[in-house]
């Protein structure tokens, strides 16, 4: 699985991109995001209000109790704001 972060998101969590096995059990992004959060405080701070993320799978929005699988492309991103 690819993991994109964006914005505040990657300058808390110190990267933009990794790649992971995605972990038996977890079958939606909101498992995911519980997974992510437990890989440390920069995770735990940068995924701990699930009200402040957006996500993409495979290049389209979608929910936390979207369904995720090995092999997708998940981008977490904070709500965007134009003008």
């Amino acid at each position: 699985m690819t993991l994109l972060y964006f914005a505040w998101v990657r300058q808390v969590i110190g990267k933009h991109e990794e790649h992971i096995v995605l972990p038996p059990g977890i079958t939606d992004a909101r498992g995911l995001i519980a997974h992510l959060r437990g890989l440390g405080p920069n995770y735990a701070t940068a995924l701990g209000d699930e009200n402040r993320l957006r996500l993409a799978i495979n290049q389209r929005h979608a929910g936390l109790e979207a369904p995720i699988a090995e092999g997708d492309e998940v981008a977490i991103f904070p709500p965007v704001t134009g003008g």
